[in-house]
């Protein structure tokens, strides 16, 4: 394997630059299904018309599964705002134009994001109560189809050189409800230490979106309990908060 250089390290993979492409080059042992799964993911958001990088290749390197796909030249929106943080709110008000640039768009065979929540509920080392109320609250939340990226935070934008911001890692993506991709972000930021951050980006979107506060935050208990179930336990002390917070109606 003879890469020019690693552009990331993540759980279980490695992404490569190799010329004009990126390699993403997944762990010995990880699920070929979910590979696969991500690729067709990959090639759904270009389908939308949202600027993507073009996916070129899945195959094996080394006896590794691996994703080839355009290389971008840039930064990521995330180095950017820690580069300048003058400019976070200008990166911020960006950030949240593109999500909903992606939520205005249809993929209509991507997978369902409440069949998701609904496995990752039940995958959960939640007693069987709280599951029960976990599985009510999301069925009675409105089905909308839009396409939601699911891991949508700062380092998965790439400001291009050419001018184009385009969207990465489209592993988590499905169609569904949009408040429930906000209330995800809100998490992330949240899980990073970055409260303040976490805060200003959910009036952001609440402000641009028309959407309320209130109606993000009841998707709160159903994404903290879909993220506990990576068990990555530095996070489980702050999701199990978001779960037992909750008024369960």
């Amino acid at each position: 394997m003879k890469f020019d250089k690693i552009i990331a390290v993540r759980t279980s993979k490695t992404v490569y630059r190799d010329g004009d492409r990126a390699v993403k080059v997944f762990d010995e042992g990880f699920k070929k299904s979910d590979i696969l799964n991500e690729a067709l993911n990959h090639a759904r958001a270009e389908e939308t018309g949202l600027p993507v990088p073009k996916l070129l290749e899945v195959g094996v390197v080394d006896g590794k599964w691996a994703i080839a796909s355009q290389y971008i030249q840039g930064k990521t929106l995330g180095e950017l705002m820690e580069e300048y943080p003058e400019k976070m709110d200008e990166y911020l008000n960006l950030f949240v134009d593109i999500q909903l640039d992606i939520h205005s768009r249809k993929a209509p065979l991507m997978n369902k994001l409440k069949d998701k929540m609904n496995r990752k509920i039940s995958a959960t080392d939640l007693d069987a109560t709280t599951r029960y109320e976990l599985h009510t609250r999301l069925e009675g939340m409105p089905k909308h189809n839009k396409v939601c990226h699911g891991d949508f935070r700062p380092s998965n934008i790439i400001i291009g050189e050419d001018g184009v911001n385009y969207i990465i890692d489209w592993s988590h993506a499905t169609q569904g409800n949009a408040s429930a991709d906000a209330a995800r972000t809100y998490l992330l930021f949240y899980l990073k230490g970055d409260e303040e951050t976490a805060e200003k980006y959910l009036n952001l979107f609440c402000e641009k979106s028309d959407t309320a506060k209130q109606y993000v935050q009841k998707w709160l208990p159903i994404v903290a309990a879909s993220q506990s179930v990576k068990g990555n336990p530095e996070e489980q002390e702050l999701l199990n908060k978001w779960l037992d917070v909750v008024d369960y109606e």
